[in-house]
């Protein structure tokens, strides 16, 4: 197990995307050993760390977190202390607020370690079957303003494009893609109800339509066909 240095020192720590079976040992021992947990939701990460145990003292730091929020995680971790940064799913920084901290952090001198783990993304692309040598990661689609703009860019793209979307908008979205790019769309990924799903858009439309449309998606397209 590596020595932690328990002084000046934020840990950005990947944590699972569902199941728990996938925690490493790092993880749980960096979690145990921090002074601090930053997370996006105390209620959902006090879930994990009930389940292996551990009372380490948590707070929030999220997308609407002040600046004054981050400010006070930085002189705590000046001060002498060690910060683990996690996010409610997956690797902290990715699609999310994470990424000022660690900037922040960054900018103060401050020692910044990651600890690798789970990523929707990457557990998406790797069962897809499509090209992942080169790949676009494009977040979440906008709810309003800019969404024709980020499908038209989108369809642009001719390798393989990889995205979230929210169970509230995962129909729509599908309308909205390019309907000839061959697609795989991962609902609810390592959790009990996983199901992968691959097919055109409407072929997709048509499988949820048959299983459901609740959970959270990540969505990857093929390439464009040359």
């Amino acid at each position: 197990m590596q020595q932690l240095n328990n002084k000046y020192h934020l840990y950005v720590v990947a944590t699972p995307i569902g199941n728990l079976e996938d925690c490493s040992n790092r993880m749980i021992e960096i979690l145990k050993t921090v002074d601090l947990i930053a997370c996006e939701d105390t209620r959902v990460t006090k879930k994990l760390l009930n389940h292996f145990g551990i009372g380490t003292p948590v707070t929030t730091y999220h997308q609407h977190s002040s600046d004054s929020i981050e400010a006070n995680i930085v002189e705590k971790i000046k001060s002498g202390m060690s910060v683990a940064l996690v996010t409610d799913a997956g690797t902290p920084g990715i699609s999310d607020p994470g990424g000022k901290l660690v900037e922040a952090c960054v900018q103060a001198g401050i020692e910044v370690s990651p600890i690798p783990g789970p990523s929707a993304i990457i557990t998406a692309l790797s069962a897809s079957g499509f090209p992942t040598d080169r790949f676009c990661f494009l977040g979440f689609p906008p709810n309003k303003k800019g969404r024709l703009t980020y499908f038209k860019n989108l369809a642009e793209i001719d390798g393989t494009v990889v995205f979230y979307e929210s169970t509230h908008r995962i129909e729509k979205t599908l309308q909205q893609v390019p309907q000839d790019r061959r697609m795989v769309v991962g609902r609810e990924l390592t959790k009990m109800h996983e199901h992968i799903y691959r097919g055109t858009a409407q072929e997709i439309i048509t499988q949820l339509a048959n299983t459901s449309s609740k959970g959270e998606f990540v969505i990857v397209l093929a390439p464009r066909r040359k």
